[in-house]
């Protein structure tokens, strides 16, 4: 994509990892410093992504190949959309910030399939845009479980201790192989909200280009 205008920062995590306050509080650092910023996350809420939360709070009983697919095609709606997409947003020269994007995929499913068929898969979606740099936002496990237990009412279905050892595995595991291509930033996610934040607005004030209003 020769005509990318902004920037792409993905957030990645295992669940309870925190990222999705630190994409809140980089939003609102964003507006502070008046920087064209746009948020989002995925599953998305089209109707592919409503059907994968279903899925995933136990609504809807598939197979694993099943909820591996229904990612790539909201993926793809997520950055192609005419109306809101991300490609749409950055072409536009917004600064887009999304909450999971396709490390996601190769973390969660590649426990159940092997990695390469999951990376396969998503080929069309890293082709079409890779972030400008991607922040993963390190927890143990352990203390994962504790987050989600006491602020949710319910687990999804990636959400269980051992899946969650296994998932982190694999996000580093997926860094190691694709090192050469992707910008990868490890973040301890395990301290003050707001440490972290001041951490995670370093990086991104000195290696991410930025338009202001």
């Amino acid at each position: 994509m020769d005509t990318i205008k902004g920037t792409f920062i993905a957030f990645e995590g295992i669940d309870g990892s925190g990222k999705s306050t630190q994409v809140r509080m980089l939003d609102e650092r964003m507006k502070k410093e008046k920087i064209y910023c746009h948020t989002t996350m995925e599953p998305t809420d089209s109707p592919i992504g409503s059907l994968i939360h279903q899925i995933m709070t136990g609504r809807i009983k598939t197979d694993n190949k099943v909820i591996s697919a229904l990612f790539v095609a909201d993926r793809l709606d997520h950055l192609l959309n005419d109306v809101d997409g991300i490609v749409h947003k950055i072409n536009e020269g917004i600064t887009v910030i999304t909450d999971r994007y396709y490390f996601s995929s190769y973390a969660y499913q590649s426990v159940d399939m092997p990695m390469e068929q999951v990376i396969s898969a998503n080929k069309q979606s890293s082709d079409i845009l890779r972030p400008t740099v991607t922040l993963f936002i390190d927890i143990p496990p352990d203390v994962a479980i504790e987050r989600i237990t006491k602020n949710r009412s319910h687990q999804e279905l990636f959400e269980e201790r051992s899946r969650l050892i296994q998932v982190r595995e694999r996000y580093f595991e997926a860094f190691d192989r694709l090192n050469d291509t992707e910008k990868v930033i490890i973040i301890d996610g395990d301290r003050d909200a707001q440490e972290i934040a001041d951490d995670i607005w370093e990086v991104v004030r000195d290696s991410v280009p930025l338009r202001q209003v």
